[in-house]
Order: structure tokens, then sequence, then C-alpha cells
């Protein structure tokens, strides 16, 4: 059996999907059963290293590439170019997916249906074409978490048998990372800088915080910018007392850096699976997120939940951890045995399951 995944988020800039495509086909590949295969479109045999803020690959290598994302999506060719492939697993990327082989694909969130005011329109246009084309044309799908799932059967209405709950995996660098040495202790957020993201609560909370405990506690904020992020980054960058903006930091530094937390705070409004607060709790760090969407269901028992609109509810959870060590060791501790199930081996292993299913049924 082989199967050709879409991998051209590998040559864009991205966060979750890219960081899934990446790690999904490196361990699909490693898992491979014998006369089973995974190859990925659109000819990249080595994945490269993991860069969200652009290619994997050098300029030179990539512009090919994109070439051929190009012609497919605008030329009858791609039955061509994936000629041999027992499926195509598709993402947003190709519009126009292969006729003569089984088609399947990842939903990794809703968001364009739920919340599409926290979206570009291209990228919602994006999204419902892929939906279009792709999801509910698809002989199966995979859902990051169960609550994708739930959300993909009632948005999309796709019959529940054909969406399988997969949970992502984490890479293996948060399970053994050692906290990078800072100064004074910190409360981490790490994501792109964008509406859903909700960052202005989570810089409202500390703000509010306690003198003493501001006094004790940093404010690290860690990602890229993204869109209709100026305000936000204009308080970022407006040298707060306490608050640090890194920018984007490189996927190597990121384990250590989570380690170190003392706390670390997600309030996203919606999330398709959170690799976020996976990585810290994989890094042995107690969390605050938010009571939305797939957040408790990853979180389990490592994360206080709260309304992710209120920053009094999120001040108030961040003073009940940073003001009492025991319960943060005990979510920690919680956190990283929930964790242990957001291994990509795991992921890998289940989804050639998946397809197994899928190829037997053709």
């Amino acid at each position: 059996m082989r199967i050709e995944v879409d991998a051209t988020s590998l040559l864009l800039r991205s966060a979750g999907v890219k960081n899934y495509t990446y790690h999904w086909i490196n361990h699909l590949r490693a898992q491979a059963r014998p006369g089973d295969s995974v190859t990925a479109f659109p000819f990249l045999r080595d994945l490269g290293a993991l860069n969200h803020d652009g290619s994997n690959i050098s300029e030179l290598a990539t512009l090919p590439r994109i070439a051929t994302l190009y012609a497919v999506n605008h030329l009858p060719l791609i039955d061509q170019f994936v000629k041999g492939a027992d499926v195509f697993h598709a993402s947003n990327q190709v519009r126009k997916p292969p006729t003569r082989i089984p088609l399947t694909a990842t939903v990794h969130d809703l968001t364009c249906w739920l919340m599409p005011e926290l979206h570009t329109p291209a990228n919602v246009r994006a999204d419902k074409s892929f939906a279009g084309q792709i999801l509910r044309r698809a002989r199966g799908l995979i859902a990051v978490s169960e609550n994708t799932r739930q959300d993909a059967i009632k948005l999309l209405g796709v019959k529940p048998e054909s969406v399988h709950t997969i949970h992502s995996g984490i890479s293996e660098a948060f399970f053994d990372a050692q906290p990078t040495p800072k100064q004074k202790p910190y409360i981490l957020f790490v994501g792109t800088i964008e509406p859903r993201k909700n960052l202005d609560t989570l810089l409202d909370a500390y703000a509010a915080l306690r003198p003493d405990l501001k006094d004790a506690y940093d404010l690290v904020v860690a990602g890229p910018a993204g869109w209709a992020s100026e305000k936000t980054l204009a308080r970022l960058s407006n040298h707060t007392p306490g608050v640090h903006y890194t920018g984007y930091i490189q996927e190597a530094d990121l384990p250590g850096l989570t380690a170190g937390a003392t706390v670390f705070a997600y309030p996203s409004l919606y999330e398709g699976f959170g690799f976020p607060i996976a990585q810290a709790m994989a890094a042995r760090v107690a969390v605050v997120t938010s009571n939305t969407s797939c957040l408790p269901e990853v979180a389990g028992p490592g994360a206080l939940c709260v309304d992710p609109k209120s920053p009094a509810e999120l001040k108030k959870a961040l003073e009940t951890l940073l003001e009492n060590a025991e319960l943060r060791q005990s979510l920690a501790t919680q956190g990283r045995a929930w964790a242990e199930r957001y291994r990509w081996q795991t992921c890998a292993q289940q989804s050639w399951d998946f397809f197994k299913k899928i190829t037997d049924s053709f």
C-alpha cells in the first residue's frame, strides 16, 4: 500500500498544520509495515528541517514544487503525478484532487464555520472550497480530536462512520525537555499572534495580577506575527514591565523554553487540537487554558480550564497556580501522564490502520 500525502504546507509559512504534516509523514514512514510506503507530494523525498517561518527546503528546490502545485490546480494533471498510489491524502492546497484512487484528508479545525471573523476572508474561502472539493467527497477523514470530529459531523454533514478520531502527536523533544535557564520565573504563551489566540485577554489578566506576583513572574510571549495582529503587537512592544515578546522561536529552542515555565497560559478561543498545551504537559508544566472546543479534551487533568473571554477568570486561575506549588506539581504530574497518549508513534500506527480500512473497502 502506497499513501501519497499532500505535503505542500512544508513549502509554506505555517504553524499547526505544518507541524502535523512534518511529524506525521516522518512517523508514518518509520512505522510503515512491509509493503507499505509514504510519498510526499510534490516530490518531497527529504522533508528538510522543520521551519514554521518559511519553506523547509531551499528556495531553489521550493520554486519548482510550488509551480507543480499551481499546475495541478489549473490543469487535469494530478492523476499523472500520483500514479501508482493507493490513497491520496489531501490538504487544502490541492484544489483538483485525483479521481482514480481513494481520497482521504485530515480535519484540523472548523473555525472558518464557527468563527469566520477570526480568519481572513481568503482563509474562509479556501476552507469552504476544501470542504466542498475534498472533505465531503473523501472516502475517510481523520479528525485530530473528538471535538473536531463532532464539529465535522454537525457542520459538514459528513457521515459519522467516515470520520475517525486520531489525536496528533508531540515531538519527543518535549517529553525529555530540560528547562532553559532564565533570570526570572515566567508564565509562558506560545502561538501565532492573531485574534483566535486571544492574547489580549492574557495581557489584561497579567496586568491585573497582584503587584507582588507581577514582580515575581514575567509573562513571556513567543510566536510569529499573524493576521490582524497590529494592536496586540503594539501592546507587546510598548515595554510593559514584566512582558517580554520573543517573536518566532526556532523549533529546537521551544522545548527548553516550555519546560522552564512556571505556568503555561493558552486562552485560545478555539483549537482543533492545541499543540502548545499538549507540548507543555509533556514538558511537565501546569497549564491554564480555555474551557472551549477541544482544549478540555486534550488537556484532561493537566490544566485549569477557564472562560477565555473572562480576564477575571484567567487572572484568578493564574494567581491560584502561582501561589500554590503543590497544585502546580499535581497538574504537571497528571498532565505528563495524560500526554503519553500524544506520541507520534501511536498516531502513526492508528493512521496506518485507518488507511488499511480505506483500501480494503475500495
